[in-house]
């Protein structure tokens, strides 16, 4: 069945518009040849739209989003935002798209690739076969929860606020146990529960969730063993369920862990319009200057074809892809490890392309 595909790019700033347009390429030459219709339109987001129609994501953006089929984000952050209001800098931009879409599932996927294992910090032996997905929840808890500030002086006092309800918790575990049925089957639920009153709660409606998902291993583990558990064996994790903050933190940790912040993409589910983006910010010190790892936002087109489009062959060209241009020593600054770099943003998005094509030329000789 062919598909009409819709979709908003928010290049934003540093990197963002040049993983982007990598992105975009991809996903272009993926469905090239094929019945599916491309519409793309370019927005802005985060600090390049403060400068240019000073709120960092407009009404008119926010309308456009949510009439997309989905919307492919890149990065947002600017040092100079530092010098404006906190309800003007980029973050706030993107707070408010992801409340605007509804999207409440954050998945951030972490895998070890074989061929660039020496780009992580540990052992060879202990990365490799790590294959686990953050499913972090997007809608709730500290930021979003009441901030404030008493006193003045010395007596001066910040204050935030995390809350969740029974309603937040249960539909982000379901669906933690959703993806683990199709995965190894086991979810580990983060949490502080020994602290936090949030975390009792989130651990007690878990559990009940879990009882309908007998096939389903589930246990808990508190965030602090968790941070050092991620690290000694990340090959024992097959889905983390955590919330907010703990899956902004972990989710960095498991970049780390295998190799690079570049290599993580993510989607954010369960509102009218989903929402895809590399997990690494805008690193304005390398933008524009064909440095940055688009493997982050290869991986999120992978997963918008899979999780939005429902259209797993595709997904799995785009993943295969990968995994043959890494194969063949194309390698980023970010992990080049010891042999170095030899190649930008943009030749390591063309390999890419150019496997996707050889595919397609292929697949067309062999019906001819």
């Amino acid at each position: 069945m062919s598909k009409k595909i819709r979709l908003v790019v928010l290049p934003g700033d540093g990197v963002g518009p040049d993983v982007s347009r990598v992105a975009l390429d991809v996903l272009r030459a993926v469905l090239a040849g094929g019945r599916h219709e491309l519409e793309s339109e370019d927005r802005l987001i985060g600090w390049a739209a403060y400068q240019a129609e000073g709120t960092p994501l407009s009404d008119a953006t926010i309308a456009a989003c949510l009439e997309a089929d989905a919307v492919f984000l890149g990065a947002v952050g600017h040092p100079e935002a530092e010098k404006v209001s906190p309800a003007l800098r980029p973050e706030a931009g993107l707070l408010r798209l992801r409340s605007a879409l509804g999207c409440y599932a954050n998945l951030r996927p972490a895998r070890a690739y074989a061929p660039i294992l020496d780009a992580s910090p540990l052992h060879p032996e202990v990365v490799s076969g790590t294959d686990l997905i953050i499913v972090r929840e997007l809608a709730g808890g500290l930021y979003y929860g009441k901030s404030r500030e008493t006193g003045l002086g010395n007596r001066r006092r910040a204050i935030d606020t995390e809350a969740y309800s029974v309603t937040e918790v249960r539909r982000i575990a379901k669906v933690a146990f959703d993806l683990a049925r199709a995965r190894r089957k086991i979810v580990t639920s983060i949490d502080k529960a020994n602290v936090l009153s949030t975390s009792r709660l989130w651990r007690e409606i878990v559990n009940e969730v879990a009882a309908g998902y007998s096939d389903v291993k589930c246990s808990h583990m508190l965030v602090d063993r968790a941070a050092m558990e991620l690290v000694l064996k990340p090959k024992s994790f097959d889905v983390m369920l955590m919330s907010n903050l703990f899956g902004d933190i972990l989710s960095d940790e498991a970049a780390g862990v295998v190799g690079s912040i570049g290599l993580l993409g993510s989607a954010s589910l369960g509102g009218k319009t989903d929402l895809y983006e590399p997990v690494h910010g805008s690193a304005p010190d390398i933008a524009g200057q064909d440095k940055a790892n688009p493997i982050g936002a290869i991986v999120s087109v992978a997963m918008m074809l899979r999780h939005t489009f429902r259209l797993e062959k595709e997904a799995g060209k785009v993943e295969a892809a990968l995994d043959r241009v890494l194969a063949s020593g194309l390698r980023t600054p970010d992990v080049a490890g010891r042999a170095g770099a030899n190649a930008g943003t943009r030749a390591f998005g063309a390999a890419v392309i150019e496997v996707l094509a050889a595919e397609s030329r292929l697949a067309v000789a062999r019906a001819s």
